[in-house]
């Protein structure tokens, strides 16, 4: 006798509703930010100001986290180092070049680039031969075929400009854009943010063996933010000397940095880890490419950015190779499931780049404090 499967509003459909919102509410704070940066701002500013506002509101949970659990590892000066380190990656580098690069590209860009997670993190796991490339396993060559085809896209999205299809404005000579047509500055922005891109996976990588080796995940974020904090505003007297540059102007630059720092830490990060322990890691992923449709819409109706064919073509081909990956990766995590059935659990072991893929996917901005 069959049973049906009854749809749970809690489990079903709840944590649909919650990704797509959080997928919407990240383009428009991305949105302002650039807006923000756009008007003078520069990202080393907000990424201090929005970094240090998250990490004097997570100060006080951590402070209750440390009076009711006694039972936490010990911090050595090896453990802090891990921290700094993780500062370092997600925060001075990832954090700094991915605003870096929305200030000189757009929104639109940098959500298509970010959709590169998958491919890259699988170059850096062969890359220190945590896998292998297997041209007869048919897992292994989807995430190949899908990391070529998301580099593919980007470039087109990159270095091709086309026609203009939407514009508030029309250009006169919008229908003479050829290849290698978009001005330095969005080249610029392009490999900026993907360098961000690929800084955020080492940093997943290296939080993954953290989180193994000292399993107090608030302890890490808080420290990885202090840290990170710290670190760039050592850094801010190379990269930002004005001392106007500074002072936060009322209105959209405090909005920003208000609303990034109780978002990414009072909601975002919950609400996600909820959505992610109904529905499994893969869930959040699915919806990533969803992102370029929210920043075109957005990049157009409130930046008031042209859409151009050439973005269209290179977001297509990124998300196609987004969802080849992403399928190469669960037909992975399937298979490792039926050999745990046999006794042989190698779905949980260390350093799975599937693991790390997924986790990055559906955190991106959880390095954000």
């Amino acid at each position: 006798m069959s049973m049906r499967r009854t749809w749970s509003w809690m489990d079903d459909v709840l944590p649909v509703v919650a990704v797509l919102m959080l997928t919407c509410l990240d383009m428009a704070l991305l949105t302002i930010v650039k807006e923000v940066m756009s008007d003078g701002m520069g990202s080393i500013v907000y990424v201090i100001y929005h970094n240090a506002l998250g990490t004097f509101i997570l100060l006080p949970f951590f402070i209750l986290h440390i009076i009711r659990k006694v039972d936490r590892p010990p911090l050595t000066f090896r453990i802090l180092f891990r921290f700094f380190i993780l500062g370092l990656f997600g925060i001075s580098l990832f954090q700094v070049l991915w605003y870096l690069g929305v200030d000189y590209s757009s929104p639109t860009m940098a959500s298509a680039i970010a959709n590169l997670s998958p491919g890259i993190t699988f170059l850096i796991a062969v890359f220190f031969r945590t896998e292998k490339i297997d041209i007869r396993n048919s897992s292994s060559v989807a995430k190949l075929l899908g990391t070529v085809m998301a580099i593919s896209g980007t470039m087109v999205f990159t270095f091709y400009q086309g026609p203009e299809i939407f514009v508030k404005i029309p250009s006169p000579d919008s229908a003479n854009k050829i290849f290698l047509s978009h001005p330095t500055s969005w080249v610029f922005g392009g490999l900026v943010t993907l360098a961000s891109i690929t800084f955020g996976c080492i940093w997943v990588v290296l939080h993954a063996t953290t989180s193994r080796e000292y399993p107090d995940q608030q302890t890490i974020v808080f420290f990885y933010c202090l840290f990170g904090t710290v670190q760039c505003v050592a850094l801010s007297p190379f990269i930002e000397r004005s001392r106007r540059a500074w002072v936060l102007q009322p209105g959209n630059a405090v909005i920003a940095v208000v609303l990034g720092a109780i978002y990414s830490t009072a909601i975002r990060n919950n609400v996600l880890t909820w959505c992610l322990r109904k529905k499994g890691p893969i869930f959040g992923a699915m919806f990533a490419p969803l992102s370029i449709v929210v920043a075109v819409i957005m990049g157009v109706t409130i930046l008031g950015d042209s859409l151009y064919l050439g973005s269209v073509i290179g977001a297509t081909i990124v998300a196609a190779g987004f969802y080849t990956s992403m399928w190469g990766q669960t037909k992975e995590k399937d298979k490792t499931l039926v050999v745990t059935n046999d006794n042989l659990d190698v779905s949980d072991k260390p350093g799975s780049s599937t693991d790390q893929t997924a986790h990055l996917l559906s955190s991106r901005n959880e390095s954000e404090c």
